[in-house]
């Protein structure tokens, strides 16, 4: 057994004490969290009763592994972006296309980002990359504080040490880096958070509230708009008499642009360069998992540094976009679709976007008739095949009903990624139900561990 293995195990023994049967300090756990609106949902962003656990040999990988990623990443949207024929396996709508050819005003592919990234023992490999903030940034710091003070949690480090992990202050200081390189001005720009409303909802989402506050303590005016209240004259973009130096988008450009045309005041800003955007347009070419097929086409990465095409080697999935030609599979050509019928147990199909409607296939998991369908299917929409990973599934404790109950759940770490820094992480939990389907899932504070 592990040092994490035992780690799991003392903690688990620690909840079967008679201290802890009256399961109080459970719910003490989640009325803190409300009470700290570390809500979504109606629903405490976290539905474990214990931390995710990590050693520092793990987060030092991590942290080594993005960085080298992000440099790779930087360096093949740069190529993308200089050949029509690298842009046109990207699958880019045509609005999706112009957008990228602003130039952002920085030099940077994304600001703020993560890598769901499966941590498996002594193994470590990315299956997506998402130009976005993380959930766990806003809510992280203050669900690390609710945990480690949780009455089991004290009574565990007695005999371990936790390390909490770099919080959000990162996140504002390469939001303004980036604001300052775009050829702000203003030491305190006026930041509008952009986000989309579910009908019926009367005010900002809970996690943008989190992240304004967090900017207002640092002295900057901030508001949470959506698009349909922006307005732009005089070269200003405006939510009614707020005059925005810098939108933070937390808005995916494929819904903005099936709800909205090119004609919208904030495309308008962006391209006569009157307003600063983070993370930029130019960003959601790399949510594009085409981006993963580039990267592990070794005939355009041959010019990058040797450590880049080891990390690439190393950490990112085999991937092509789902297409009638011939390929490259370690080192032999292979016609890609007969390729793909044939080898449905180490494989999966993916939707290039994340927001589309089209679902995931992962080969293992369905019979071979449903496969070929999925195969016809992904040949006639924007698919790619990637190498399959095997999930990291944990036992986390979860308070169901009022009983504490033990649920495997499968654990993606999401690295806390600015301007390719790594600075902190975050655990995203998703319950294993029936067929890969559950309804229970979020956000578990991640900490470092060490023996005492």
């Amino acid at each position: 057994m592990n040092q994490l293995s035992e780690a799991v195990t003392r903690y688990h023994k620690i909840l079967e004490g008679d201290h802890y049967k009256n399961l109080s300090w459970a719910h003490d756990l989640q009325e803190r969290m409300k009470a700290h609106n570390l809500v979504a949902g109606g629903k405490p962003v976290s539905p474990v009763l214990r931390p995710h656990f990590i050693t520092r040999r793990q987060y030092t990988g991590l942290v080594k592994a993005v960085e080298s990623f992000s440099s790779s990443l930087q360096r093949v949207q740069a190529k993308a972006l200089g050949s029509p024929a690298l842009l046109a396996r990207m699958e880019l709508l045509p609005a999706e296309k112009m957008l990228a050819a602003v130039d952002p005003g920085y030099s940077f592919p994304a600001v703020t980002s993560l890598l769901d990234t499966n941590i498996n023992n002594g193994t470590l490999r990315f299956s997506r990359y998402i130009p976005d903030t993380s959930t766990g940034v806003a809510y992280g710091e203050t669900l690390a504080d609710i945990f480690y003070d949780a009455a089991p949690v004290k009574e565990f480090r007695k005999r371990y040490r936790l390390e909490k992990l770099p919080g959000a202050k990162y996140l504002l200081q390469a939001i303004l880096k980036a604001y300052k390189e775009w050829g702000g001005k203003n030491k305190k720009p006026n930041i509008a958070i952009l986000e989309f409303r579910q009908p019926f909802q009367t005010g900002e989402s809970g996690e943008s509230a989190i992240i304004a506050e967090m900017f207002r303590r640092e002295g900057l005016a901030v508001e949470v708009v959506t698009p349909e209240q922006l307005e732009y004259r005089d070269n200003i973009l405006r939510h009614g008499d707020f005059a925005i130096d810098l939108i933070f988008r937390r808005v995916k450009v494929q819904e903005f642009l099936v709800r909205f045309d090119l004609s919208h005041p904030l495309l308008r800003a962006y391209r006569d360069h009157a307003v600063c955007m983070v993370n930029s347009f130019r960003s959601e070419l790399s949510q594009k998992k085409a981006i993963f097929d580039l990267l592990t086409d070794e005939e355009i990465t041959a010019d990058f540094p040797a450590a880049e095409r080891r990390a690439i080697k190393e950490f990112v999935p085999w991937t092509r976009v789902v297409q009638e030609t011939k390929t490259k599979y370690r080192n032999r050509t292979v016609d890609l679709p007969d390729f793909i019928l044939h080898n449905r147990n180490k494989l999966v199909l993916r939707p290039n976007d994340d927001g589309a409607d089209q679902q995931s296939f992962r080969g293992s998991e369905v019979d071979e008739a449903s496969w070929e369908k999925a195969v016809r299917s992904a040949l006639r929409n924007p698919y790619v095949v990637q190498e399959a990973l095997e999930p990291v599934v944990d036992v986390f404790p979860v308070l169901q009903y009022g009983h504490l109950e033990m649920q495997k759940m499968r654990v993606d770490v999401h690295p806390h990624s600015y301007l390719g820094k790594v600075q902190g992480c975050s655990s995203w939990l998703t319950a294993v139900g029936p067929a890969g389907f559950s309804t229970l899932s979020g956000i578990a504070p991640t900490f470092i561990l060490e023996q005492k």
